[in-house]
């Protein structure tokens, strides 16, 4: 048994970009646990959503076990920063942010967790957080640099294969019940994913979309039944959510890598 530690940075990220492994690593038998290092308190509800004297962090909390559950990790750690919201807001530069956490700092934080547990394997983001997020960043900042401080053997950056997107998005628009306008644009967005030349690992989880969806629904304080993740159609799921990408230090060149605990 093997023990995967995935490190994410407000709830509901864990179940988009590694959801699939993290199903995966739990029913092969292995140990899985989840740092997230925010609880997400900026994120937006709808008027009336919360109960009264509700706050959002403590509903996004209990999304986050609901789909850890289903996920089937064992543990679930917050790093206790605050959500940082987006570049140029006053969340951003506040005290307390996540952003503005020194790297060494947090990065022991996290190097704690991955001593105690042994880690073999952890997950983080790559250099630009898949799309530009400030929290996005700082999770690579911080997971790398938590990995050296632990001597976690293997560190994986998770990533969007950016190429993959474009291919199919033409075929996403053509699926019935599509609307294009809802759709990602990221033409025009270079610091969106990674181009598939630079990927190292790619872990096909379609036999546990089924959790992955599962997991998106916990998170119904973000992810309606009307969001383009949940909205998809069946086929249309397993092509943008049916593979999780990785960026591996010392791996590829190209994609030589389809299991994050191979051999463990």
């Amino acid at each position: 048994m093997a023990t995967l530690v995935t490190f994410h940075a407000h709830p509901d990220d864990e179940c988009i970009g590694c959801g699939g492994i993290m199903r995966k690593a739990s029913e092969e038998g292995h140990r899985v646990v989840l740092v997230v290092a925010t609880r997400g308190e900026h994120g937006e509800v709808p008027d009336g959503f919360l109960a009264d004297g509700e706050q959002l962090w403590q509903r996004r909390v209990a999304e986050t076990h609901a789909s850890a559950e289903v996920l089937g990790a064992h543990r679930v750690e917050f790093l206790g920063y605050t959500d940082s919201g987006m570049v140029g807001t006053e969340a951003n530069d506040a005290p307390g942010s996540f952003w503005t956490a020194p790297v060494e700092d947090a990065a022991q934080k996290l190097a704690a967790i991955l001593r105690a547990e042994s880690a073999d394997v952890l997950t983080c983001y790559d250099d630009n957080g898949g799309y530009g997020h400030p929290d996005h960043i700082q999770v690579h900042r911080v997971g790398m640099r938590a990995a050296e401080l632990a001597g976690t053997p293997r560190v994986y950056q998770n990533t969007m294969n950016r190429d993959h997107i474009l291919r199919g998005r033409q075929a996403l628009a053509e699926s019935p019940g599509m609307d294009p306008e809802t759709m990602p644009d990221i033409e025009n967005e270079p610091g969106f994913g990674k181009p598939e030349s630079v990927i190292t690992a790619a872990v096909d989880v379609t036999p546990w979309l089924k959790h992955k969806r599962r997991a998106m629904r916990a998170h119904a304080s973000q992810i309606s039944e009307q969001s383009f993740f949940l909205a998809l159609p069946d086929e249309a799921f397993a092509f943008a959510f049916g593979t999780e990408w990785f960026i591996r230090e010392g791996q590829g060149p190209g994609i030589t890598e389809t299991d994050l605990l191979a051999g463990l």
